[in-house]
Order: structure tokens, then sequence, then C-alpha cells
């Protein structure tokens, strides 16, 4: 590919007679260190099932987005078609098992594990092999999300604002709360056009991303109505987000580029790749980032404290398993063996996880250092078989 300078914000886009095909890629190489101990390297969160769905995370992503109408062609044959998954050469094992109807050579593996921008880049340029002017989403492979219907509407106003104008488009979530867990997404002024000044779900130009504030920053971005939580999922013509790896990652750029076109080639350079996000590499540095903000009932499930939100019921606690209490509340307790009991006495705010070999008590404002203590086990040959 040669080197092209992107179209300035709002620029529309040629081929607007026919429906633009539409590409889920799901990433799901994440360790989901913070839901440990029930997360494990051999079975991290995102192959998990945590509600009466019955459904992993990963199975309950796949089904929202197969079951959405959202451009898939119909010569497509199939809803996997157009699927891709990305993920560790750990876990392509489970990723089939748990989804037997995905086509084989729609599971992208990953040698090693470098956060989301080579992720990214490596489902874009094996898109653009087949469809370069097909529109990609990117999404996490352990969101919840409530109101599917709602979801929907969102996805298919991104997707006709991705295939219609050279930007690259992020789903912002109203926030709810001042949440020191989420990065922000500050917004600037409206896109113009009647079409997106009359949508459902305005989109707007980007101001800034924010790292994860403190509480008092987070209540002030609360107060400004201008932020939104920054939900992971991005939607992008395959051309559009291929020019920005070019312009702004032009090393990352070239070494995927090469090694896509060798056989063996990904194997070989992915060790060598710079470990960066997608933010960091490319949303952060380019001038066509543009957010939709809206609410369709989105949880990333990053920490046990989600346990809270996914199952809770009319009690102080939330348990699954067996638990007798006696002045505990606002505890989560959690046992892997259903015939266990956990009991416990003058316990407030607190999560204990009990499982086969491991047992967790961890106060609930503290869980985001559950990855300190897996460092720990990682670090110390006698106590690495418990990650």
């Amino acid at each position: 590919m040669s080197s092209r300078e992107s179209s300035p914000p709002g620029t529309a886009v040629p081929d607007k007679g026919r429906r633009t095909a539409f590409y889920p890629v799901i990433l799901a190489g994440g360790s989901g260190e913070r839901f440990w101990p029930l997360s494990r390297k051999s079975k991290p969160k995102q192959f998990l099932t945590l509600d009466d769905s019955g459904l992993s995370l990963i199975q309950s992503t796949v089904k929202r987005l197969t079951e959405l109408d959202l451009g898939i062609p119909e010569e497509a044959g199939s809803s996997y078609d157009h699927l891709m998954i990305v993920t560790g050469v750990d876990h392509r094992i489970q990723v089939l098992e748990q989804l037997p109807d995905l086509p084989v050579e729609n599971l992208l593996v990953e040698p090693v594990g470098r956060d989301t921008a080579p992720a990214v880049l490596f489902a874009a340029l094996r898109i653009a092999q087949s469809d370069p002017d097909a529109v990609m989403g990117v999404f996490p492979s352990d969101n919840r999300i409530d109101q599917p219907e709602v979801f929907g509407k969102v996805m298919q106003q991104a997707i006709a604002l991705a295939a219609e104008q050279d930007v690259l488009v992020t789903l912002g979530i109203t926030p709810t709360f001042p949440s020191t867990g989420y990065g922000y997404i500050e917004r600037a002024e409206p896109l113009s056009g009647p079409l997106w000044e009359t949508a459902e779900f305005p989109a707007y130009h980007v101001q800034r991303f924010a790292e994860k504030p403190d509480a008092a920053t987070a209540t002030e971005f609360l107060k400004t109505g201008r932020y939104s939580w920054n939900s992971g999922m991005f939607i992008w013509r395959v051309k559009t987000i291929l020019d920005a790896f070019e312009r702004y990652q032009p090393a990352l750029f070239e070494a995927m580029q090469a090694a896509t076109l060798q056989r063996g080639g990904v194997r070989v350079a992915y060790p060598a790749l710079q470990k960066i996000s997608v933010d960091y590499a490319i949303l952060e540095k380019a001038q066509n980032v543009v957010v939709i903000p809206a609410e369709f009932g989105w949880d990333d499930l990053g920490d046990w404290n989600a346990l809270e939100r996914l199952l809770r019921g009319q009690g102080e606690n939330v348990s699954v398993g067996r638990h007798v209490g006696i002045d505990t509340g606002g505890t989560i307790l959690y046992t892997t063996n259903g015939d266990d009991l956990i009991a416990t006495i003058g316990l407030e705010d607190v999560v204990v996880v009990r499982t086969a070999e491991v047992t967790l008590v961890v106060r609930k404002d503290r869980t985001q250092d559950i990855k300190k203590v897996v460092q720990q086990l990682k670090e110390s040959a006698d106590l690495e078989r418990f990650i």
C-alpha cells in the first residue's frame, strides 16, 4: 500500500450506492486478571459464564453482534462469515470450542500479546485483502449490554457514518456516576449537516481522551456533561484505519503489512512489535475522530464489583453459592462449588471468592489491586501455578 494522506474530517467517500459490508472484530486476548482467581491463565474472563444465561462473555458478545442487522450481505451465507476473532495462541482452542460456527480462517492468532493496536491492524489488513471498502467494528469480548435494541440502533448509525465519511467513530457511554475506573472522551462541536443534526444519536468531534481520573476529576467530568466513558468499541472503514496506521504508526504498519504477506510472517514479526493500545497509537493523534454518546445498558465487567451490578437481588449481599452471614453487608461472595459454604461475621464491603485452590478476600475499593497479587505470583516459581 502506497503512502497516502487521510481525507479531512467529514469528507464524504464514494460508492454509496451499495450497502457497505460490515465486519465485526472481537478482541479476545485479555487475561482478565482483575477477576482472579476465577479468571486464570488457562481460562481467562472472556470464556467464563457469570450470569444465568448459560453463555460465556465471548459467546454473549458474538450472539449480540451476529443477531443484529448490521450490514452483513446475503451472499456471506452465514453471519459468522464476516465475524473475526483475535486471540492469543494459548486460547485459540477455547475460542473454537465455544464458537463452533466460526470459520477457522476467521480466527486471527497472536503469538504474543501486544495490546490492541497490533490486534486491530492485524484484523484490518486481513479484511483489506478481500474487501478494502468494508466497514469494520472493534469490540471487547467481555462487555455486557442490557439494551441490545438500542445498541443496534447506535451501531447502525455508526456504520452509516463510517461508510459515508472518512472518520474514526468511537462509541461513548453516557456516564451515570463519577467512575475512576474508566477512561473518558471529551466531545467538542457536533458534526454538521442535516442528517447528523437530526439523528437520534448525534455525533460529535472529539476534543480529547482522558485517562482514568481521580474521584474529584471524575466528578467534574460528570458535571460538565461533555464527557463519555470510553467503551473501547470503534467503527471505521478499513481504508480509513489503515491510512491512520500508515500515517501515525509507520513502523508498526510496515512491519505488519510485510508480515501478513509472508507465510508464517506474523509469528516471526509479532514479538518485536511495540506493545501499544489503539487509543495511544491512533485515536489520541488523529484529527478525524468522532464520538457517538449513548446509553444502552453497558458494563465492561472489569472486576469483581461488576458481579454486584450483574446479580444484585433484594438482599444486602450478592452471593453465588451458599452463604451464612452475621452482621455482614454490602459483600460479594462467590464459590465455584455450589455445595461449599462461606460463613462471614462482621464484614462490610468485602469480596470473598473461593475456588478449589485459592481463596481471595479483598475490600471492594481495592479490587483494582488484584493485578498486583497476580504479578507477585508470576514472580515466584512456587506460586506460578496459581495464576
